[in-house]
């Protein structure tokens, strides 16, 4: 017989290894933050399971059972269940003779006045009146009767106080809803406005009046060839800024989670395209910038971006000439520093453009 050949030890069970009593411990916590009853009895069954199941040390289970218990009270906490200890109730009056006589009676007691808590975070409203000597009970305010576990993420709507039984229960929404017109009603959410059409400036005041914020909006542009302005950029030449499409569409709630995207398109009288595109992002605001663009479709010739008969009636006769009579703003030029005049009548001169070639403007 070999005295090498020796078997190797049973393997434990799988609910006596260490990450399933990790598990329970975890578990403590999470029941301790529903109900601090239901999270005690399982960290009673978890302390038993650590000290008979595992082949720990006894310091080891000695932390574990020292860790359960913390995590029960500081999930508790969190959650709210030991509001009502009773830890943070004012102290007892001093029971000797003098304090007796001169205490008034229950007939000539005054009922205390209860502070207004409304508008305050919810963990403080009930912080302060514990402090006053309330008890402070919590609900949503919001007809969906959500449960309250982070109170600091909440804001006191309604409060309402019984002074004979010294509570006050508080009825609150998350930080950053609107409070219903009644405890208990559905959240008046603001409701996105028809914005195309409108100029950026009308657009703001509508926004304004519908009591949507402007740090919830975003804007982008719809053409290709030109960037997304900034919103003092917009609002610099808020009537040049169009509204081409929105999202939201009109009549949708704007909740705590919406983005208010605005869709903006930019012209002015002297532009030779005035109106939205049909889609964002599939055409240019200066129709030469496109590179299928072809200079003899405005003017029938490589020169001034009128048509022919326009600049046959320059002063010198010419299509490069120092007059180049009717000419569309944006579109290509030759010679640099030649002149011209837009339909409207406003005077052009040919110089560089953004991309360094010569173009017509103002």
């Amino acid at each position: 017989m070999n005295p090498y050949d020796i078997a190797p030890p049973p393997s434990r069970p799988w609910w006596r290894t260490t990450p399933a009593l990790l598990g329970l411990l975890a578990l403590v916590a999470l029941l301790s933050a529903l109900s601090l009853g239901l999270g005690f009895l399982v960290m009673v069954a978890a302390m038993v399971a650590v000290w008979v199941l595992p082949a720990w040390r006894w310091y080891a289970r000695l932390g574990a059972t020292v860790g359960a218990f913390f995590l029960m009270l500081i999930s508790a906490g969190m959650s709210g269940q030991l509001d009502e200890t009773g830890a943070d109730k004012p102290e007892a009056q001093h029971a000797n003779g003098a304090d007796a006589e001169q205490s008034p009676s229950p007939a000539a007691a005054k009922a205390p006045e209860i502070a207004d808590y409304t508008g305050m975070p919810l963990d403080k409203a009930e912080k302060e009146a514990r402090s006053a000597g309330l008890t402070p009970g919590r609900h949503d305010a919001a007809e969906e009767d959500r449960t309250i576990i982070l109170r600091s993420g909440w804001t006191v709507c309604f409060q309402k106080a019984d002074t004979a039984a010294k509570t006050v229960d508080f009825a609150a929404v998350k930080t950053g809803e609107p409070c219903p017109e009644k405890d208990g009603g559905p959240l008046p959410w603001p409701v996105m406005p028809d914005l195309v059409g409108d100029t950026y400036n009308t657009a703001v005041e509508e926004l304004e009046q519908a009591g949507i914020g402007l740090d919830r909006v975003t804007l982008d542009d719809v053409y290709l060839d030109t960037d997304t302005p900034t919103a003092e950029e917009a609002a610099e030449e808020g009537d040049e800024w169009r509204v081409c499409f929105q999202a939201p569409d009109e009549d949708t709630k704007v909740t705590s989670s919406t983005t208010v995207r605005l869709d903006l398109g930019r012209w002015t009288d002297a532009d030779l395209v005035q109106k939205c595109p049909q889609a964002k992002g599939t055409t240019y605001r200066i129709p030469a910038n496109d590179p299928a663009h072809d200079d003899s479709d405005d003017n029938g010739t490589t020169g001034g971006g009128g048509s022919a008969d326009d600049n046959s009636s320059s002063s010198d006769g010419t299509t490069g000439g120092s007059d180049a009579g009717v000419v569309h703003p944006g579109s290509y030029c030759s010679p640099p520093g030649a002149t011209g005049v837009t339909k409207k009548g406003t005077p052009m001169v040919c110089g560089p453009g953004s991309d360094g070639r010569d173009r017509w403007h103002s």
